[in-house]
């Protein structure tokens, strides 16, 4: 039996949505009220980790080095203040958060890119 919770959620759930994983570069387009006016504030970042799954509650943590400090924040993918999500590069990773970028630097915070090719048909819808 699905409630009426369920129902409202599944409504609110983004259909254009890319297939976000750990290690891809992505670019987060978010809404920014400032008094009356709303502008789009651009974050690009390495997604190191995704939480709680496909549901109205998921999101993905974006990390960003901005002057030798390193800024994290977490977006709720589902939320109406984003407004577009896209995914810039894919790194090949083997791991499903990488927490251990945090104290990495230089070279060793590098990650592998995955084909090319893979990344054309994982973004392609079914």
């Amino acid at each position: 039996m699905v409630t009426k919770i369920e129902t409202f959620n599944q409504t609110q759930l983004k259909k254009d949505l890319p297939d976000i994983r750990p290690g891809d570069t992505v670019r987060v387009l978010q809404k920014i009220k400032e008094g009356d006016k709303e502008k789009t504030q651009v974050f690009e970042g390495l997604v190191i980790a995704r939480k709680h799954g496909k549901g109205i509650s998921a999101t993905i943590t974006v990390r960003r080095e901005i002057s030798g400090i390193g800024v994290e924040r977490v977006f709720p993918i589902h939320s109406p203040i984003i407004e577009k999500i896209e995914v810039l590069k894919r790194g090949k990773v083997r791991k499903a958060k990488l927490y251990y970028l945090r104290e990495v630097r230089g070279k060793k915070a590098r990650l592998k890119k995955k084909d090319a090719r893979v990344v054309k048909l994982a973004n392609t819808p079914l």
